[in-house]
């Protein structure tokens, strides 16, 4: 199947599926050939925080929503230093931007950085396509437009399964991180001065670090290979474990670390972060069909019913039953499909969420897991879903 975009003076761009399907549009951003993992993302905004988030590493994005880039860029929202998607396909490309707060627009930001983008084409079709299907590998180019070479090409491009992207965006040394929210900042948080927690940096969205600095503790960043030797020299009250890119089932430098001080630490995963340790407990994950991208995936506390809508970005998810088996006690599903979000072990001060408190972009529900990992730093004691839910209201 070929759909086509009218066109316009501006440079034609392909993207081709590796089921034969291309779409024809309008290229933007850099020019070039890339390939990656096909994913949408259904938040209306945001779409900086998206580009920068690190999770996104070997993965081409698609908006759903239809209109991108009104409100420029700017260098403040940003979750790491560069942009890290593969190529980044919308409906529309704003042709104007307006924003007091914007240093340039959408497609000089990509310029500047290489990402390769394509508007014009039908962004409804490919997210069906993307549901029905699953994710697929994909090639965008603005160079080689004939199709049958891009469809070879994207047939041959890497897997997402059993790919370690975390190396491609893990730190290469140890780093301090003292900044906060500034204006973002919710208020009333529940403080941890004098706490220090080591957080494993497997890609973490930089909003993330700034919630554990609003509350006060002293941060100290770790590559995700450091020795659990290493992580207990710091004299940490806590580990987080972050999120980022990849199948969590080739990270076993990462889990072997985690495994070591499960039982001297009190510890808190997000994302990537929530399957490491799954899979540190001795539970399995899989990938899912197309994953949970965007801001409005409604996750159900199990011990009170309550329901949040949350930030989400991932394609594996932990096995709810080889979970349960080793200790693991399920705290929050996601209402779409019935996956795990969130769990606390039965035993050790460990809970972790699969989905993303922090937003950025996305709502705030679910904010107050930052001031639970608090919490249980100084109670040494994992929180069951009632006492979640406690937090959140003291929060609402």
């Amino acid at each position: 199947m070929t759909t086509t975009a009218p066109k316009t003076a501006q440079s034609v761009a392909k993207l081709a599926l590796e089921d034969g399907t291309v779409f024809t549009g309008r290229a933007f951003g850099y020019a070039g050939t890339t390939e990656g993992e096909v994913v949408f993302n259904t938040s209306m905004t945001g779409y900086q925080e998206i580009l920068t988030d690190p999770s996104y590493k070997g993965q081409i994005v698609t908006m759903t929503y239809p209109l991108i880039g009104n409100y420029g860029v700017n260098l403040q929202d940003v979750e790491s230093k560069q942009p890290h998607v593969a190529g980044f396909i919308v409906k529309e490309l704003s042709p104007l931007h307006s924003n007091y707060r914007a240093n340039m627009s959408l497609d000089e930001y990509l310029k500047q950085n290489r990402i390769i983008g394509i508007e014009g084409i039908d962004t409804r079709a490919l997210t069906r396509k993307l549901r029905i299907s699953g994710s697929m590998r994909g090639v965008l180019s603005t160079e080689t437009l004939d199709d049958a070479a891009l469809v070879a090409k994207a047939r041959g491009a890497k897997q997402m399964k059993g790919a370690d992207w975390v190396q491609a965006v893990k730190p290469t040394a140890n780093y301090g991180w003292d900044e906060k929210q500034g204006e973002w900042g919710l208020g009333k948080v529940e403080r941890g001065d004098g706490l220090h927690v080591v957080a494993m940096d497997c890609g973490a969205k930089s909003n993330i670090l700034r919630h554990l600095a609003e509350r006060g503790v002293k941060v100290t960043v770790l590559p995700p290979d450091t020795t659990a030797e290493e992580i207990l020299r710091h004299k940490p009250d806590g580990l987080f474990v972050s999120n980022g890119p990849g199948d969590p089932a080739v990270l076993d430098y990462a889990v072997k670390p985690i495994q070591g001080v499960l039982n001297h630490l009190p510890t808190f995963g997000i994302c990537l972060g929530h399957q490491l340790l799954g899979r540190a407990i001795g539970a399995s994950t899989y990938k899912l069909k197309f994953g949970h991208r965007g801001g409005n995936q409604p996750v159900k506390n199990l011990d009170t019913g309550r329901v949040e809508i949350t930030s989400q970005n991932h394609g594996f998810a932990v096995d709810q039953a080889t979970l349960e088996a080793n200790g693991g006690v399920v705290t929050h599903i996601n209402l779409n499909d019935g996956t795990v979000e969130g769990f606390r072990h039965s035993k050790l001060p460990v809970f972790s969420v699969q989905y993303h408190p922090e937003a950025s972009p996305g709502p705030h529900d679910a904010a107050y897991l930052f001031d639970a990992f608090i919490e249980m730093m100084k109670t040494k004691t994992a929180p069951t879903g009632k006492r979640l839910a406690e937090l959140q209201a003291l929060r609402d």
